[in-house]
């Protein structure tokens, strides 16, 4: 099986490259921004954070679920050419995430606007939201295919932007409390909206029949999967650490991650306490920085309460629910695709 995800990963990358080439050409630039004509350099300013980030690399998980799904459903590498879609704008949220965030890190190297400014980052970010757009145009598929899938964009692009408009409102306040019903749809749309869209899209390519309840089984198990993912990272962040980030930095963030939810929502005596004691150490976090002993009694607290082994036994149902539902679809035709979905799931715990 690793061969067969090498060799689509291959397909992956280079689809990406020739979205946003390293070193923009007459050409690239005709079919991104027709009509017009200047000095290609011009063009590096606002392309050379982009590719930055994205070759750094990354599991790049999405635009293979896409690619997957369209294969387990007949339509072999047909939604290829659109898999930009998918990947640039996740990684055009993590630059800007990273400025939201006050992070210095991203992927082992300093973040994006650490390295380009703020400025420059928050443009080129922007971009990297629109830049797919163009292979949507340059695709040989049916007009109503496309239609439909700019409608479908648009739709995710939304979700996700309120997502992150509510993570944002949450650790601004180091006093909130958000249900883990708000928690949990927060997740579904800042990480789980994207997964979801990357199973459609893979669905509309793939030219299958009867696709809307072929599409809302897959987008389901998609979005799962994508939450669950993020529960998990967010464990990890709060325990062994994110390979490329900080340890702890959702706590110098006054992120409110499962894990303090669970904590701070816990039963028994003592609730005040424990939201008054994390309170502190958000605020502490905050002015020291990662280096701030807060941030290890707060983990040390948040292991002992239980509250970090329950939010992963959540992520690790999620991804269960969703490797499940991949591997029983009554619609998976094509081998080896369906298997390979179906283990996808579990690369990600």
């Amino acid at each position: 099986m690793e061969r067969e995800y090498t060799l689509r990963m291959g397909k992956i990358e280079d689809t990406l490259a020739r979205a946003l080439p390293r070193l923009p050409g007459a050409a690239w630039l005709r079919e991104t921004f027709p009509a017009l004509e200047f000095d290609p350099s011009l063009a590096r300013h606002l392309t050379a954070p982009c590719r930055e980030l994205l070759d750094r690399g990354g599991k790049r998980w999405r635009p293979l679920l896409s690619l997957l799904v369209c294969e387990a459903l007949g339509g072999g590498d047909a939604v290829l050419p659109l898999l930009p879609l998918v990947e640039f704008p996740h990684n055009a949220s993590l630059i800007h995430d990273d400025i939201e965030d006050n992070s210095s890190l991203r992927r082992g190297k300093p973040a994006v606007h650490v390295l380009y400014g703020n400025d420059t980052a928050i443009n080129s970010g922007s971009f990297l939201y629109f830049l797919p757009l163009s292979c949507v145009e340059s695709w040989d598929g049916p007009a109503e295919t496309k239609t439909r899938i700019l409608l479908l964009w648009g739709e995710y692009m939304r979700r996700l932007h309120l997502g992150q408009s509510m993570d944002i409102a949450w650790h601004r306040d180091f006093f909130s409390l958000p249900s883990i019903e708000d928690y949990l749809l927060m997740c579904r749309l800042k990480t789980g909206c994207l997964a979801r869209f990357a199973a459609l899209l893979g669905a509309v390519c793939s030219g299958c029949p009867s696709p809307e309840a072929v599409m809302e089984r897959y987008g389901a198990a998609a979005e799962k999967l994508g939450v669950g993912f993020q529960i998990l990272d967010d464990v990890k962040n709060l325990s062994s650490g994110v390979p490329g980030k900080e340890r702890g930095d959702d706590i110098v963030e006054g992120k409110k991650s499962l894990p303090v939810l669970l904590y701070l929502h816990g039963q028994g005596p003592g609730r005040e306490d424990r939201a008054a004691f994390a309170a502190s150490c958000f605020k502490a976090a905050s002015e020291k920085g990662p280096g701030a002993g807060e941030i290890v009694l707060f983990i040390t607290e948040l292991e002992r309460s239980g509250a970090l082994e329950a939010a992963l036994q959540k992520g690790e149902r999620l991804i269960g629910e969703a490797k499940a539902a991949f591997g029983e679809a009554p619609d998976v035709r094509a081998f080896p695709a369906g298997d390979l979905l179906a283990g996808l799931a579990e690369t990600l715990r």
